[in-house]
């Protein structure tokens, strides 16, 4: 091949994937003037936006360290770094990406240089998260909350936030904004409510648009910093922490804020917008064999390590392009469906760690990080009409009934008077409810004109004049299946109420009160002086949880009361009854039978 033909080939190779770079970078850096390119044409598909990534490479926890042990990482530029080649001691493994914050980097720096950017795509009614991740000691909690003396990406984005809202909500402006938020943790699969801790495992659903959505999560309003911070730090202590080896106060769950912000347009055409900020702080990866684990935190870690498997799957299917992406395999994955691929400005914090001690753990959050910025996400402005509810319409009879049946309604006097209709008389407070009147949930204008025609039904019944623009037969057989219908849904609901009442009276007759308490102590001392093999004696309790009782056991000491049960298995308020009901059913009967 001669000397053109090389050149011809070397373009070839490189050309694209400069245009390429060149053209990612432009949509990464364009930010709103691209955004809102997304609104003109509902058919146009919303244009790319990369998934950036930054890291962010702590200092040295115990500071004499350093001179005995050379760190493994080192910066290169404030974008690339290189680490040590385990397989070649001489080589080195280099990295690039969106930005590299070294070790002397301070908050403000991280805040303001990835994720201060991304706050404005919120106002334009777009989503946007930020996800910290990296093995355990890394630095992802102080990241993301930091201290009082230098707070973190949280604390920071919310009153940036806040403020950016005062000031495009403020009065003359054309947006009414409101701000409101949400803290949970996804702990061993489950996903609990921070703010309502009592509120037990909660699911996760889909609505037809695509949304993710929680179903009986907490949503506080918040106007200030001050309101923030009276709804979070109390939710922050009841996030799930343990002690382990390498960190005193380890994250035991994966912990999402999630901060929504409506706009409703003030003039017509009355738009309303939202936009959904994510606040991730992921749970480390953990070896056990380094950090210790036994019992309740070898498990805790197996359900952490689950999750980010899964996580790691997702991105390699998001850059192979394959056919089905497995969000549904873990409720983080479940949760991240919107970030990863999906409809937000995504950055994601690595945090790594200098010592040579954590280079396995370090190389593997460099290789996660450098597949995540190959994910491409598509943001959309999340943008809609807001329906304005109508004043109730007053119908009199005659424009509830047809013309013809009007004509047939009136007496042959009042035709050739041409005396107005008379007004359907309303239902009176004494008349029993109609089924319509339970559709609270429908638009207040159709709902009136639908009690209207209900009222007027009743008020007529069969002996009046007739209703509908049908033959005889045909209304009397539909106002029949009418009232049968009704007995039906009045029969259905007694019949619903009375098993549960005869229920909770045989319950009630059954077990006294002195044995219930005889039963509830016998239950609260196996749980505290049995062994695994006596509690597997309970119902309802087999190897698995008697095992993780007796490890909770030893962790936190006696348990003050049955309840206490809770805490180690999630037992639901439902579940725990018909635990205490079964186990001391039996009690009773042992006791009563005595011993053959």
């Amino acid at each position: 091949m001669g000397e053109a033909g090389q050149r011809r080939a070397w373009n070839r190779r490189w050309g694209l994937g400069a245009a390429r770079r060149r053209e990612m970078a432009a949509t990464a850096t364009s930010g709103a003037g691209r955004c809102r390119l997304s609104k003109v044409g509902a058919g146009r598909r919303p244009p790319p936006a990369r998934v950036r990534v930054a890291v962010r490479l702590r200092p040295f926890v115990d500071g004499t360290a350093e001179a005995s042990d050379p760190p493994c990482v080192r910066g290169m530029d404030s974008c690339s770094l290189e680490i040590a080649n385990w397989r070649n001691h001489q080589e080195t493994l280099k990295y690039q990406f969106d930005a590299f914050y070294g070790e002397r980097s301070t908050q403000q720096d991280i805040y303001a240089g990835s994720v201060q950017p991304i706050l404005r795509h919120l106002l334009e009614g777009q989503n946007a998260s930020v996800l910290a991740y990296g093995p355990t000691g890394a630095g992802k909690t102080h990241t993301m909350l930091g201290s009082p003396e230098q707070p973190g990406v949280i604390p920071r984005a919310l009153m940036d936030l806040l403020q950016l809202t005062r000031e495009e909500g403020a009065e003359g402006r054309p947006w009414a904004l409101s701000v409101t938020m949400s803290y949970l943790e996804i702990y061993q699969e489950k996903v609990l409510d921070l703010l309502d801790p009592a509120s037990g495992d909660l699911v996760i659903r889909e609505d037809c648009r695509g949304n993710i959505l929680i179903p009986g999560l907490t949503q506080k309003p918040i106007t200030s910093f001050a309101d923030f911070e009276r709804h979070f730090l109390p939710a922050s202590r009841n996030r799930t922490v343990g002690a382990t080896r390498l960190n005193q106060r380890s994250s035991r769950s994966h912990a999402v804020l999630l901060v929504k912000v409506d706009q409703r347009e003030r003039l017509a055409p009355f738009r309303q917008r939202e936009g959904k900020l994510y606040l991730i702080d992921l749970a480390g990866s953990e070896d056990n064999r380094r950090t210790g684990n036994k019992g309740l935190r070898l498990k805790e870690s197996g359900a952490i390590n689950t999750s980010l498997f899964v996580l790691g799957k997702v991105v390699d299917a998001l850059n192979q392009g394959l056919p089905r992406v497995p969000y549904r395999d873990s409720k983080l994955t479940r949760l991240l469906q919107d970030s990863l691929g999906g409809s937000a400005h995504s950055i994601l914090i690595a945090n790594i760690a200098p010592e040579r001690r954590f280079y396995l753990d370090t190389v593997s959050a460099l290789n996660f990080a450098a597949r995540s910025k190959e994910v491409i996400n598509r943001p959309f402005t999340n943008e809609s009409l807001q329906l304005h509810v109508l004043a109730p319409v007053k119908l009199s009879q005659k424009e509830l009934l047809g013309p013809s049946e009007v004509k047939r309604a009136r007496g042959p006097e009042e035709e050739e008077l041409g005396s107005p209709e008379p007004i359907a008389a309303p239902a009176s407070t004494s008349q029993k409810l109609s089924p319509l009147q339970k559709l609270s949930s429908m638009d207040p204008a159709m709902l009136e004109r639908l009690l209207n025609l209900d009222r007027l039904l009743g008020s007529q019944g069969s002996q009046g004049a007739p209703l509908l623009s049908t033959p005889r037969r045909e209304r009397m057989v539909l106002m029949k299946t009418v009232e049968e219908k009704d007995l039906e849904i009045e029969l259905e609901s007694l019949d619903a109420s009375e098993p549960e009442a005869r229920a909770e009276d045989c319950w009630e007759l059954q077990i006294s009160p002195e044995l219930l308490a005889h039963g509830r102590q016998k239950i609260l001392d196996l749980l505290n002086e049995g062994s695994a093999r006596d509690l597997r004696s309970l119902q309802r309790i087999g190897p698995k949880k008697a095992q993780l009782i007796v490890g909770w056991r030893e962790l936190h000491g006696p348990f003050s009361q049955v309840e206490d049960l809770e805490l180690v298995e999630g037992i639901t308020g439902k579940q725990m009854e018909s635990f205490l009901k079964a186990n001391i059913l039996g009690l009773a009967a042992g006791q009563r039978c005595g011993p053959s």
